[in-house]
């Protein structure tokens, strides 16, 4: 990653080649219909936007089928599909069409550090965001994070505590890059270490790989789906539906097979498979 204040690459990250994306198609979908101006306002609201209308999912892992990276499988699940996806594909996906209309952006790749123990051993380096320059201003862009991150960017700002709608947050720096935190009452609870490296495609391409097969991967044994809307976030872990609002009130309902199966569909817009029932039965009975 870019360590400078010059803007990052958009380019640097295709090998040579502009990984092009259907704009209308990415508009329609997140049913955004404002400007398309590479500005602070424009970004937010995509990611605002980006993050009601696909939803954080990873029944494919969970499934077996593996996650293919190619612009052309993303774009066919979730732009043709209806489907949601992980870090991997959100970030592929939101890139491509801030690269589109005029952002500079560069992609990073980060340890997730939710309930790591901060002297134990490294976490692998398996979450992707983005870094995204507009007039001027540097800003972390996040749509797949699923429940923990807020729905709109944050400025890269080195320890300024930001208040968003669901928490309040922060960048810091670390040996190894920059950590981003969360307030949790007075302390600041890790999300994720982002490492300073400038990636490249078969980096994030191990890191996916890793994710969506290794067997310590929690995607492959826990049904997790998440969606937030402007004011409401939803989170499905295993059998517990969670709403948590801006206004800090939270319900969690523990759901039976055809309770988890009408949320993945109602909740989180998600088209249902028969496929996935056995899925869904095991959820439904967690250990």
């Amino acid at each position: 990653m870019s360590t400078s204040n010059t803007p990052a690459d958009s380019g640097s990250w295709t090998a040579g080649r502009y990984e092009a994306i259907d704009l209308p198609a990415y508009l329609a979908r997140t049913g955004y219909a404002g400007p398309l101006r590479p500005t602070p306002d424009v970004l937010a609201a995509l990611v605002e936007r980006h993050m009601a209308a696909i939803p954080f999912e990873a029944l494919d892992v969970m499934l077996g089928r593996g996650i293919d990276l190619s612009p052309a499988s993303i774009d066919r699940k979730l732009l043709g599909g209806q489907r949601g996806g992980y870090c991997f594909e959100h970030a592929s996906l939101l890139r491509r069409a801030l690269v589109a209309i005029g952002f500079p952006v560069e992609r990073l790749l980060a340890r997730v550090r939710v309930r790591e123990p901060q002297d134990g051993s490294a976490p692998p380096a398996t979450h992707a965001s983005l870094k995204v320059e507009a007039d001027g201003r540097f800003w972390l862009a996040d749509v797949g994070f699923g429940g923990f991150i807020p729905n709109m960017p944050l400025a890269w700002e080195m320890g300024t505590a930001q208040k968003t709608r669901f928490g309040v947050f922060r960048l810091r720096e670390t040996a190894d890059g920059w950590q981003v935190e969360t307030q949790d009452g007075d302390d600041w609870m890790p999300l994720y270490e982002i490492l300073g490296f400038h990636w490249q495609n078969v980096d994030f391409d191990v890191a996916n790989h890793y994710v969506a097969h290794h067997p310590s991967s929690h995607f492959r044994s826990t049904l997790i789906a998440a969606r937030t809307e402007v004011e409401t976030r939803y989170t499905l872990a295993a059998n517990k539906l969670t709403v948590h609002r801006s206004n800090g009130t939270r319900e969690t309902r523990v759901l039976d097979a055809d309770g988890i199966e009408d949320a993945l569909g109602s909740v989180f817009g998600l088209p249902v498979e028969p496929e996935w029932r056995p899925l869904v039965e095991r959820a439904a009975r967690p250990d």
